[in-house]
């Protein structure tokens, strides 16, 4: 199934296959052997933005929550807002998926991002300048502001990369939080590709 499910995805005939490898006794939940991560099938489908791919393995009974993400070691959402695959994080949320503060900021969900930052307690530090991150990497222009208003680092530098939210908002053509983030006096990481 893992073979199916690789880069780049997008194959012919999904739900016949699925189902007939399923029938046959894949088990669809199978974290990828071999690597430091557990990403099953539908990680990858994610991954991928293989939105008809993901259909088919959930309609097969793939489990939407299973953990093992390289993005984060949780479940196949992470993978597609941590690769900026929004189809395929859109079409997860909308089959059910489980979200997370920055899953929300990335997919611009702001009732979502309010209710988490307006509870109590609120988000640490590190929490809201994350999601502010991933706003900034969705083109999420509402959820960055509010969560900047709300305590976002400005510049906080991503762990993973070094890059600061102007860094990602350049690097995936977001010109409107581009333009923004500058008027806000915004840096570049020292860090930044």
């Amino acid at each position: 199934m893992h073979l199916f499910a690789d880069w780049p995805g997008h194959n012919p005939n999904v739900a016949a296959i699925v189902r007939m490898l399923a029938g046959a006794g894949a088990d669809l939940d199978w974290p990828a052997s071999g690597m430091w991560h557990g990403e099953t099938p539908l990680h990858w489908a994610a991954s991928n933005d293989d939105v008809a791919l993901i259909d088919a393995l959930l309609d097969a009974g793939a489990d939407i929550e299973h953990a093992g993400s390289s993005i984060d070691g949780g479940s196949p959402l992470s993978c597609a807002v941590g690769y900026g695959q929004w189809a395929a994080a859109w079409r997860l949320v909308e089959r059910g998926a489980r979200t997370l503060l920055w899953h929300e900021a990335a997919l611009g969900m702001v009732p979502a991002v309010t209710q988490r930052v307006e509870a109590d307690p609120p988000p640490q530090p590190a929490e809201l300048s994350g999601a502010f991150w991933n706003a900034c990497h969705g083109g999420q222009l509402h959820a960055a502001q509010y969560l900047l208003a709300h305590g976002a680092d400005l510049n906080w530098p991503a762990p993973w990369s070094g890059q600061t939210p102007l860094d990602i908002a350049e690097q995936t053509g977001r010109s409107d939080v581009v333009a923004w983030l500058v008027g806000k006096g915004a840096a570049r990481g020292k860090k930044s590709p």
